[in-house]
This record gives C-alpha cells, structure tokens and sequence, in this order.
C-alpha cells in the first residue's frame, strides 16, 4: 500500500513537474508575441474569449494567462471587461488538458515515447542557443506528462483494489456535495486544477471511481482553482484582486449550475455515447468538462459589461491615481512595463500642469496645496524607481521609448520645482509687461494638459512649442526694455527685478512643459535638447 501511495505521488509530481516546464518553456519560446497576440486581439469580448482560450491552450496555464492579464489591465493595456473575457477563455482553454489525457495519454501506451522526448528536450535544453533552449524545455516538460500519466495508471491500477470509492453514493446533496469537496480539496493540495482533473481522469479509466463521481470531482477541480488564485491576490493591487474576484464568482457560479444539470449534463453525455460515437469513459469526462464550463462561458459572454461594472463597484479602486498603472507583476515584459510607466508619467504630467493652472488662476496669496505637491513628488519618485527596475532591451521600439521616457522624466522633475510660487512672484505677474507672457502660459499648460488626455485632436504640440517659442521671444525682447526702465529712473530697480524673474519663470515652466508634451505626446527624441533659457533657482520643497 505504502509502494502504491509513493507511486500515485511521484506520478502526480512528473505531470506537476512536465505541465510547469511546458508552460515556461512555451512562454519563453514563444517571447512576447503571445502577449502581444492577446493584446491585438481582445478589442470585442468574443475575441477576448477566443484569445484567452487559445493562449492557455497552449500554454496549458489557466494562471499564467490570468497574471499576465492582470499586469495588462494595470498597466492600461487592457480594459477590465476585456481581461474578463480573457479569464472565460482561459477556463475554456484549461480544459484541453482533459483532452490531451484522455486522447492522448490514456487511450494510446505512451510512456515508452515519453522517455525519448525528455531526452531529446535535455538534450536541446543543453545544446540548442536562444529560444531554441526555452522549446527543448517545453518538449521535456511534454514528455514528462505522459511519463506521469502512465505512472499514475499504474498506481491507480493498483490503489483501485485497495481503495474503490465506485459504491460511494453520489446521487443525493450529500454525496454530490462531498464529491465536489474531494475535487476542491485536490486542487488545493495540488495547486493545479490541471493536475486534479488528469488524477480524475486516471481513477475513472482505472475503475476507482464512477462516471458520476468523477464528473462531481472535476467540477470541483473548476472550483478549487479558484482558491489558489484569491490567494495569489492577497496583498496585491487592486487590478490583480479585482481579477482573482471575477475568476472566483464565474468558476463558483459555473460550478454550481453544473451540479443543477449534472443530470441533464449526464443525459446528454449518454446521448452522445449511444448516437454521435462519443467513447465512454475519460474522453467522455473531457467532454463533460467542456460542456459545463461552456454553458458558464455562453451564460456569462453577453453580460461581461454589466459583471465588469459590478466586481469594479464591489473593489473600488481608492489608490493613488496618478500611479496606477505601475504594477511589479510587469517588469520581466519590457514593452508592458515601459507602457506602464509611459502612461504613469502623463497622469502626472497633466497632473503638475492643472496644478499650475490652479496656482496661476488662485488670487494672491494662496499657495498650491502641500499635499498636492507631495503627492505629484511621491509619484514622480516611484515612477523613477519602477524605470530603474525595469530590464534593458535592445529591440529599437522598447529602447527609443525608454529614452522618451527618461527625457520625459528629467523634465518633469525640474518641473515639480515650480509647483510652489513665491509669493513675491505672484505680485509680478500684475505689471503690465508679464501679462502677455502670463496669458501665454495659461494657454501652454491648457493646450498641453489637454493634448496629452486626448481631448485636442488638432496639432497640439506645434501649438505648445510655438507658444514655448513666443515666451523666450518675450523674455529676450522685455529684459533690456525693463533694465532701460531702471535705469532711467522710471521703475524701481526691485520691481524691476522682481518683473525679471517673472518673465524668466514663465518662460521656464513653458519650456519645461513643451518638451514634457513632446517626449510623452509622440514626439521622436533627437540626439541633442534644444538650448534652455536661463531657469530661476528650482526650489525643492
């Protein structure tokens, strides 16, 4: 008995094992068209669907399609809607692995062309160069499936004498209620539904258990996964907790109608073994399994929106807006990260500018929100940590967005500097020569923030950089005017100074965010920044 345990386990361990390095090995292979693929083709919920089905099918991982959903709905990729429908395709698609053993790995002696394909992997895991190394992986991790399976038909084989769970009534609520708790129950022991259902599928093609029994086990298995995603969720974003809570309610509810029709599920299953040449037994649990989750997918497709809305209102997302999309769980996809931090830095761009138009529309001697600052200085900070983090790339997209960025990003820290006004300098905008430029920059940070919401369609950001251009026109034009009125005795030499600096700042924070817009509105950066005009002290508090 001891003999036949210790067989079940390691059975159990070799598919765990081969369904871990097929998924990373095809993930790796594949790089990131896979991610791409499912970004392309998600804009209708039906294609959302078809993607996710197809992606984890191939990568044979319900979970690695949802993390990677949740680190496109945080970085702004994906909208909440669309990476549900993903979420319905990905339990579509998990259920090929029922498929694959049932056709595959119990109806055909594969062990014996198990053990080649997990030398030959090794062998090109060992040998091969670049991506060829990540597929060798995944063809171990294939063979190392089917060397699973058949040691699990073997201690199966021998368990079912010892332990035979046939005669175990499953027709009343108490015994379909403890048949679906034995599959929850294994899912979270195995942290992998996958491994669940294929143990399933083993015991009912060794005679262990009943068709019956093994269905209730394999809507259990669509449920117990669930668990092994809320845990994931514990102490992550918002993004991340509001997938594991959709994820929850769809396989719950999804498991719960079929235990409702497990009799008509099972009418039909025998239908279509005695007309339409459906084999009994494993491929007809495979079936079933498709089936019930199938009528969850077509059930909850048409109302994706109106579920979307609902997990949003029952997760709100009160955490600082302005970085957001900056989610860790991207950092080993360059592209996704440096889109998350893209759009990070225009939230706080258009952030810093509506502070500034505030400030500058604010009667004197009213300062720009403490909190404020910090806030835009607290974001600013943690977008220049998650850059830092994010891993280089020699692909020429990736590489010359980084570079946007980091111009982008030195701009508007100098920016930031601005946020607090002197109250000296509030007083100057009132002489009558800072007024134009005055004017000029309100239109500046209104045409920039603005341009970079997508709310100006024209060509916003020649309008910024030739409104950048007037204010170093007007600063070089008013200086030696404003100095002949000094010294002439016309003005006093301080409120001549103090106009100054004025014209100076004004000049200053539009060159600042002319470049901003241009870095962070699909400007190309060129090899050398334009010459800047002679800033004013930057404060820092």
């Amino acid at each position: 008995m001891t003999g036949l345990l210790f067989s079940l386990l390691g059975g159990i361990g070799l598919f765990l094992v081969g369904m871990v390095l097929l998924s990373d090995g095809l993930k790796a292979f594949a790089g990131n068209r896979l991610r791409t693929a499912l970004v392309r083709f998600t804009g209708r919920p039906s294609a959302a669907l078809a993607s996710g089905a197809l992606v984890t099918a191939l990568v044979q991982s319900s979970s690695a399609t949802t993390v990677t959903m949740i680190g496109f709905v945080s970085a702004g990729l994906l909208t909440f809607p669309q990476a549900v429908g993903v979420i319905l395709g990905a339990s579509l698609g998990t259920t090929s692995t029922g498929w694959i053993v049932s056709v595959l790995g119990l109806k055909i002696s594969i062990g014996q062309y198990a053990m080649p394909l997990i030398g030959i992997g090794a062998f090109v895991r060992l040998l091969g160069r670049g991506r060829w190394r990540s597929l060798g992986l995944a063809v171990a991790g294939f063979g190392l499936i089917f060397a699973g399976i058949e040691a699990l038909q073997t201690a199966m084989a021998g368990l079912s004498g010892n332990l035979n769970l046939s005669g175990l009534d499953a027709g009343g609520l108490l015994g379909r209620v403890l048949a679906v708790g034995i599959g929850v129950a294994l899912t979270i022991v195995l942290q992998s539904s996958s491994a669940a259902v294929a143990t399933t599928l083993t015991a009912l093609h060794t005679g262990s258990l009943n068709f019956e029994q093994a269905a209730l086990l394999v809507i259990g298995a669509s449920i117990g996964t669930t668990v092994t995603g809320a845990l994931a969720a514990i102490g992550a974003s918002v993004p991340a907790k509001r997938t594991a809570l959709a994820l929850v309610l769809f396989n719950s509810a999804t498991g719960v109608i079929a235990v409702l029709l497990l009799p008509l599920l099972l009418w039909l299953i025998d239908w279509g073994q005695r007309t339409a040449g459906l084999e009994a037994g494993a491929v007809s649990l495979a079936a079933f399994h498709t089936a019930f989750v199938a009528i969850g997918v077509l059930l909850f497709l048409p109302l994706i929106e109106r579920f979307s809305r609902a997990v949003e209102n029952l997760l709100p997302d009160r955490g600082p807006a302005l970085t957001a999309h900056l989610d860790r769980l991207v950092l080993d996809v360059p592209e996704v990260a440096l889109e998350a931090a893209f759009r990070a830095l225009r939230e706080i761009s258009i952030e810093a500018f509506n502070a500034l138009q505030d400030r500058l529309r604010d009667p004197p001697g009213r300062a720009v929100d403490k909190a404020r600052r910090v806030r835009i200085r607290e974001a600013i900070r943690q977008t220049q940590e998650f850059l830092a983090a994010i891993p280089a790339t020699n692909e020429p997209g990736p590489a010359a967005l980084r570079v946007s960025l980091l111009h982008g990003l030195d701009h508007l820290v100098r920016l930031q500097s601005y946020l607090k006004l002197p109250e000296k300098l509030i007083q100057s905008f009132n002489h009558d020569p800072v007024k134009p430029p005055l004017a000029r920059c309100h239109d500046i940070l209104e045409s920039a923030s603005n341009g970079l919401r997508g709310f100006d369609a024209g060509p916003w950001l020649d309008a910024v950089r030739q409104k950048s251009e007037y204010l170093g026109e007007a600063n070089r034009r008013e200086r030696p005017k404003l100095l002949q009125k000094s010294a002439a005795g016309a003005w006093n030499d301080a409120v001549v100074l103090d106009a100054l600096d004025a014209l100076r700042w004004l000049n200053t924070v539009g060159y600042h965010v002319w470049r901003i817009s241009h870095y962070l509105g699909g400007g190309t950066p060129e090899t050398a920044e334009p010459a800047e005009w002679e800033p004013l002290r930057e404060e820092t508090s």
